[in-house]
């Protein structure tokens, strides 16, 4: 009986080269690949993933499992997707999350297509998630490291996708991916976790914005619509914001909201941050799609708090989520990953947030 075969995609860190070593021990047909998504001989960072120096980490730990190692060029695709929607999303006064579309359009469409083309059974990562399979029936679960969960980066998921995906880390801690590594000998065992945006040099969103986006001067206004100093442009700014603002009223005062239309980025205190619904579009379930009326847990930024919610209505594309209490600073633009109310670690599914407002939908 001839061995499954496996597709790691191996970023340089230790959690890809983990990932990788599990299915060479479960005895699978194991090949690394390395994205290379940057254009040009050289690295355009020193985010720690997605570059020349990764690409040497990740070729060296293939080498001690003994399994193949290959660089795909994705560099086109990359740009014309991640990159454009990034720029796009801060030029309409929105904040982008670059790691979820590169989930949703690279790695787990592209990448995965291109896996299957190979005569793969699964691509794998080194994500922190776990995939159950009940009877053909895929759940996505958080990773039982809490601290290093991301599933709600991979909200976009569907069935078709989790059937051919594998997550080996997904069901461990951080500490013990790291012990395994070192276990094995691999010099990246104790390599830093990549934090910045694998395409925004040193991670300073700010001068790449200056580079790519034209700034646009405008007033910034408190809720009154009264005028109380100027900006830059809308790209520059984002709910919830309070330094950088260059004004000073002797009170804290946040950015609450940007209209873009008006060229005006709308200041106010805490209390005016609160949001108690939400539109979400561009959804997508990992199953069966919620029910108006459903309760969920709600979380908003990767890594942050989970909020009581309710699925006041759903739409073509749509999804509309009652949140109470009200909680604060809900950026349009980021991701909204819901979980199941009665197992807060299973994954319904999720979307972009469109839209807030601080009224409450009727469901």
């Amino acid at each position: 009986m001839s061995k499954k075969k496996a597709v790691v995609a191996m970023s340089g860190g230790v959690d890809s080269s983990v990932a990788a070593a599990l299915l060479v021990e479960d005895g699978y047909d194991v090949t690394g690949i390395m994205l290379k998504l940057w254009k040009g001989e050289d690295q355009n960072n020193n985010s720690g993933c997605c570059s020349l120096g990764a690409a040497e980490d990740a070729r060296r730990v293939a080498d001690v499992l003994g399994i193949p190692f290959y660089v795909f060029n994705f560099a086109e695709r990359f740009e014309e997707t991640v990159v454009a929607d990034f720029n796009a999303t801060y030029a309409a006064g929105r904040t982008p999350n670059p790691c979820v579309r590169c989930n949703q359009w690279i790695k787990f469409d592209a990448l995965l297509a291109r896996a299957k083309s190979l005569g793969a059974d699964v691509l794998a990562t080194g994500h922190y998630a776990r995939i159950d399979d009940e009877n053909g029936i895929y759940r996505l679960l958080r990773g039982v490291d809490p601290a290093k969960d991301q599933s709600y980066v991979l909200w976009m998921l569907t069935q078709a996708q989790l059937q051919h995906t594998r997550f080996p880390v997904g069901a461990m801690p951080k500490s013990e991916t790291r012990a395994i590594a070192a276990e094995l000998g691999l010099r990246i065992a104790a390599k830093p976790d990549s934090q910045e945006i694998c395409f925004v040099r040193n991670g300073d969103v700010g001068a790449y914005l200056d580079e790519h986006v034209p700034e646009r001067p405008g007033e910034i206004v408190d809720r009154s619509g009264a005028k109380v100093g100027t900006h830059r442009g809308v790209a520059r700014y984002t709910v919830g914001q309070r330094k950088g603002l260059g004004i000073s009223l002797g009170v804290p005062v946040f950015v609450t909201s940007l209209d873009v239309e008006a060229n005006r980025v709308v200041i106010g205190d805490r209390d005016d941050l609160l949001v108690s619904s939400v539109t979400l579009d561009d959804v997508s379930s990992v199953g069966a799609p919620p029910e108006p009326g459903a309760e969920v847990v709600a979380q908003y930024r990767a890594h942050g708090e989970t909020v009581a919610a309710t699925v006041a209505a759903t739409g073509e594309g749509t999804w509309k989520v009652r949140i109470d209490p009200p909680v604060a600073a809900v950026a349009p633009g980021q991701s909204m990953a819901l979980y199941r109310a009665v197992a807060p670690h299973d994954l319904i599914g999720g979307g972009i947030i469109a839209a807030t407002s601080r009224d409450r939908v009727a469901a």
